[in-house]
């Protein structure tokens, strides 16, 4: 982040003057529609018109009708929409230069100089071109005498930028592209149904996904689902794979599985580039292992249905990232695409992105298959890695004589199963023996404790809830029983998976090694729970799952809103004195206003949201949704704020109130909480394993150094470890949370989209960064 060059620039008028239109194109993604909608009104917000071209570049060729002004109602009820509403086609006329100079004239006719694109990586090229095109089509419509020499100095410039929508996830450059996470959703729910069948009969199921030129689709739903096996374009499997595949699946058979399960990505290919198709395995576990196998190719499903929470904040985040790097480019500005790194919005410049996305298929038709992985990006990699690991490697035979125990603190959430069972498994291949914990820090010291297998956990990565048990029970006052423990089963490292109590567990465990030398051992701390409290962590496991929980009741509510009119909706959610359920649900299902403990209210803030909703009421738009975290204030309870409206809405709008509960803590994981879960278990497992070595010492293991017990978190771009002592001092222990949360900055985004009348920051804004030091592993 850096400084703006205006920090006193108010954004409410940066666009005034000037003109934005926005446009889809290319292949559907879910989360366009957030998109679409969050630039719309951002760019309203700024001042500037917003115009939709409809039908993408097809639209922008035959002007007329398809580019329309766009109004804040009219992007109303967009956002849980999958697809996009304003249409997209494949459009051959704007590849030639006819066809751009008919969209030159359109634009330049209404003074348009800004333009948005969402798309793919053949959308955003030609939003390139158009871009390089654009004086020499001026001249030429001049010339024809299509437009004056007035008008054309009135556009003489055209800005570019692009946002990646695509299902794919197979632009370079960003971690993801709107509609990934959405389509792995739709995936993961085929594999669950598609599992239960599956086990029933004891058979082999094949599941094609999309990703002609990306495994991306096909890798995290392996790793999401355990399967057995995957085939992505990236990476070939080495030549005699129908060996080892055979092997692979009559060795899980072997070890009591009943089912198989094989993802294939439908640009699969073998070592001399000819396809592997999901027919083809079938009929190689048919005809060798004499298996009953089915395949399914899951095809446009994938596009289909409701975004996920993650991308309508994605669209959301991206859209107004969007329209500020319009409003901020120069002529001298390249064309830039707004992609996700971590937590974190950046720009990059558009061609350098796309030059990368080719290099992987240029690294790929020549057969540098590493290259292509590398390529891909830092997150694809570690997929790739993570699911070698744990699928590729038979336990060894020799034993490490390591004992690594694992438990669940706190209250359960999905995800937690997923992160228990790579922890297990990458425990197994490291030649430890592995001991599973019941009832949290209870059991450990009481000896709940029991050997835990590679068969025991098969399965587990679908499970919501904790298979091992959990509770809130801290170790402070067992120090002595549990000390005792993990001396009686000589347990050499500690896994704990939890929230809250799990950090604060993990810190008395610390402070006790003074007085108990058995406390003196490696351990990391998992951040698992809903609340996404943990600190040293930007993000919990469980907290995605309980957040598209939460934005799809709020979708149902909205819904019957919309059907009875003037009606005001109060959702509790959970959270403790944590805001980021509430925050991010309210972005994700377009909510009025989201009361958290973080942003203190008052009587006045109250009256401000009454007054925004009866102004709302006036208008085309009649419901109203509002959060509201459980804790975020003592005496404006749920029922207060509800009465409030009540009373303040009488013969405007009524109201109707919903407290959520426990249903936020249960239902199957989402594939972000499988997949986010997995890295992490198996991260701590190789990092313990490491650990272990340092503190070996005359035949025993000794760690009493701070960095000997970490919380594993995801910090803006990397999973890293920190010890907890040092993250002591970043904890407001009082109300469980940590001092800073990143996701504060993204509340005004939620207000401004909800028409409220703040002012946006625009002193931090996301730097142009470059990705082309990413193509390093060519050597170029």
């Amino acid at each position: 982040m850096s400084k703006d060059l205006h920090p006193t620039m108010d954004p409410t008028t940066m666009g005034v003057g000037r003109s934005i239109a926005v446009l889809t194109s290319g292949g559907d993604a879910q989360g366009m529609n957030a998109a679409v909608r969050a630039t719309v009104r951002v760019g309203l917000y700024t001042g500037a018109k917003v115009y939709f071209v409809h039908e993408g570049y097809q639209g922008l060729v035959d002007g007329g009708d398809n580019i329309r002004l766009a109004t804040w109602e009219s992007v109303s009820m967009m956002l849980q929409l999958g697809g996009t509403v304003i249409g997209s086609a494949r459009c051959k006329d704007f590849r030639t230069r006819e066809g751009r100079m008919k969209a030159a004239c359109n634009l330049v006719k209404l003074g348009i100089t800004n333009l948005c694109v969402i798309g793919g990586d053949g959308s955003l090229t030609g939003a390139n071109q158009f871009r390089s095109d654009w004086s020499a089509l001026l001249r030429d419509l001049i010339q024809a005498g299509k437009i004056t020499e007035a008008e054309a100095k009135k556009s003489s410039h055209l800005n570019i930028v692009g946002m990646v929508g695509s299902i794919d996830n197979d632009f370079c450059g960003t971690d993801m592209t709107i509609g990934t996470d959405s389509a792995l959703h739709r995936i993961i729910e085929v594999v669950d149904a598609i599992t239960t069948t599956a086990q029933s009969h004891q058979r082999t199921f094949i599941l094609e996904v999309m990703g002609r030129h990306c495994g991306y689709l096909a890798l995290v739903t392996a790793l999401a689902c355990g399967a057995d096996w995957v085939f992505i374009p990236e990476m070939p499997p080495d030549e005699g794979w129908e060996n080892h595949l055979c092997r692979r699946l009559t060795d899980q058979r072997a070890r009591g599985s009943r089912l198989n399960v094989i993802i294939v990505a439908e640009g699969a290919i073998s070592r001399d580039g000819k396809p592997i198709t999901s027919d083809i395995i079938k009929k190689l576990v048919t005809d060798r292992l004499g298996f009953d196998t089915r395949a399914t190719v899951l095809g446009h499903v994938q596009r289909g249905g409701t975004p996920s929470a993650f991308d309508r904040i994605l669209g959301s985040r991206m859209g107004v990232e969007a329209v500020m790097a319009l409003l901020e480019a120069t002529p001298e500005t390249p064309a830039c695409v707004v992609s996700l790194s971590g937590n974190q919005a950046v720009r990059l410049p558009l061609m350098e992105c796309v030059q990368v996305t080719k290099d992987v298929t240029a690294a790929m038709a020549e057969g540098r298959f590493e290259d292509a992985i590398k390529l891909r990006g830092k997150s694809f990699e570690n997929n790739w890695n993570t699911y070698k690991l744990l699928a590729h490697i038979n336990p060894p035979d020799a034993k490490s004589n390591i004992n690594v125990a694992i438990l669940n603190v706190g209250a359960p959430c999905a995800g937690m199963n997923a992160a228990v069972r790579s922890a297990v498994r990458m425990g197994i291949i490291q030649g430890h023996s592995m001991f599973a914990v019941h009832d949290g820090f209870d059991g450990l010291a009481h000896g709940q404790i029991e050997p835990i297998t590679w068969t025991s956990v098969s399965g587990w990565t679908g499970k919501g809830g904790s298979m091992l048990g959990t509770k809130r029970t801290l170790p402070g006052k067992f120090l002595e029983e549990i000390s005792q423990t993990i001396a009686k089963y000589s347990i050499h490292a500690l896994v704990i998976i939890g929230g809250f109590e799990a950090f604060v567990g993990g810190l008395e465990l610390v402070q006790a090694r003074e007085k108990y030398e058995e406390m003196c051992i490696p351990m990391v701390v998992i951040p698992a729970t809903v609340s996404n409290n943990v600190p040293g962590s930007d993000f919990s496991i469980g907290a995605d799952t309980a957040l598209n929980t939460i934005t799809s009741t709020c979708d149902r509510i909205k819904q019957s809103a919309a059907g009875t009119k003037r009606r005001v909706f109060i959702v509790e959610t959970m959270g403790g004195y944590c805001g980021y359920l509430a925050t991010m649900a309210g972005l994700a299902a377009g909510a009025d206003a989201a009361y958290v403990y973080e942003e203190k209210f008052n009587i006045k803030d109250l009256q401000v949201n009454v007054d925004h909703l009866v102004e709302k009421m006036k208008g085309s738009v009649k419901r109203g949704l509002i959060l509201r975290n459980e804790n975020c204030n003592a005496n404006y309870t749920t029922d207060f704020i509800f009465n409030l409206y009540s009373e303040e809405g009488k013969g405007i709008f009524d109201c109707r109130k919903n407290v959520l509960g426990h249903m936020q803590q249960g239902g199957t994981p989402t594939p972000f909480d499988r997949n986010f879960g997995t890295k992490m278990g198996a991260k701590t497992v190789m990092w313990l394993t490491e650990k272990l070595k340092e503190c070996y010492r005359h035949g025993r293991i000794f760690a009493n150094t701070p960095d000997s017990a970490c919380v594993l978190g995801m910090r803006k771009r990397a999973l890293t470890f920190q010890p907890l002592t040092e993250l002591k001092a970043d904890t407001d222990f009082e109300h469980r949370i940590p001092k800073t949360e990143w996701w504060l900055k993204i509340r005004p985004i939620m207000k401004i989209l909800a028409k409220y009348d703040i002012q946006l920051d625009t002193s931090e804004h996301a730097d142009m960064e470059h990705v082309i030091k990413k193509r390093s592993p060519l050597g170029k």
